[in-house]
């Protein structure tokens, strides 16, 4: 980033990001903007997101961009309902839809694996192993469950599920950023919410014992770097705490929110997108990816009035 993008005013953040996403985006993530940013249309969203639906109504096509191929998988079915999510759609059919087509690849125990074997013939990336056998992964299970519970669904695949995700975060001793973004996602929504709060809170404790944060900017390297994390794939405190509702947001200090947040904002490169921080392991990944970095980083900022 050089000094001009770092001098941004917030106006020139949005404008530069918008640039940036009509330079490079997908269709999916240029309506996303428009929605969010621009008083867009959900019904040009809604059609967009539609081309990547699988015939047996998940989603696949790089919909998440390090997930290739036609066959529906978790994080995908995760990015619909996050996109029906922001335009006041994740619910009745369209969402059900989806929750069918996880209900047949779900475990025993409640869970849903990391990724379905059925991709196995399709690029996959280095840090998403195939597993014939998968157990059920609280990262995917955990995501999935949030957005429902905030759009209170009434899929009988919910209660189960749940209940596998109350059982895997009490029985966290140690974990990684993305597992625990993915609790505090189904933390901030899940209905009992006395529950969650101790839940959220031995969490926080946890992250901050393991150092799995970067609480100085200025230090990244005086935190954790998870093993098999790429270089540099630091998390920072908005990436825990997205918005000032966020459980998550109890587990820091003022002063460690305003740096995080002030850290989010320079961190804008000069093209007007943000960077991605994990393992770039196919060309096309990086620059499906930035968009969606882009967008999550706005809202973030302009959850927290930045």
């Amino acid at each position: 980033m050089t000094a001009d993008a770092k001098e941004r005013t917030a106006p020139d953040r949005l404008a530069a990001a918008e640039g940036f996403i009509w330079l490079t985006a997908r269709v999916l993530e240029q309506r996303r903007f428009e929605h969010l940013f621009r008083a867009g249309s959900p019904d040009a969203v809604a059609t967009a997101l539609d081309a990547y639906r699988s015939a047996d109504g998940g989603y696949a096509y790089a919909l998440d961009p390090d997930v290739r191929g036609p066959v529906s998988q978790p994080l995908g079915a995760h990015a619909a309902l996050t996109t029906l999510d922001e335009i006041g759609r994740c619910s009745g059919a369209a969402a059900d839809g989806i929750v069918d087509q996880l209900a047949t690849i779900t475990l025993p125990d409640g869970g849903i694996p990391a990724v379905d074997p059925a991709g196995r013939d399709y690029p996959h990336p280095p840090f998403m192993p195939i597993d014939e056998d998968p157990p059920g992964a609280l990262l995917t299970t955990a995501l999935v469950a949030g957005v429902l519970h905030k759009n209170s669904s009434t899929h009988p695949w919910l209660a189960p599920a749940t209940e596998f995700c109350w059982q895997r975060i009490d029985a966290l001793t140690e974990s990684h950023p993305y597992e625990v973004h993915a609790a505090v996602a189904f933390l901030d929504h899940v209905p009992d919410r006395e529950r969650a709060a101790a839940a959220a809170a031995r969490l926080g404790r946890m992250v901050r014992a393991q150092g799995i944060v970067v609480l100085d900017p200025q230090r990244p390297e005086d935190s954790h770097l998870v093993p098999g994390y790429a270089p540099g794939e630091w998390h920072f405190v908005p990436d825990y705490a997205r918005d000032p509702g966020s459980l998550a947001r109890e587990w820091f200090s003022e002063a460690e929110i305003t740096a995080g947040l002030d850290a989010l904002a320079q961190d804008q490169c000069e093209d007007g997108g943000w960077p991605i921080r994990w393992r770039q392991w196919a060309p096309g990944t990086a620059l499906e990816s930035r968009p969606r970095v882009t967008i999550d980083a706005l809202r973030t900022l302009q959850a927290y009035g930045r």
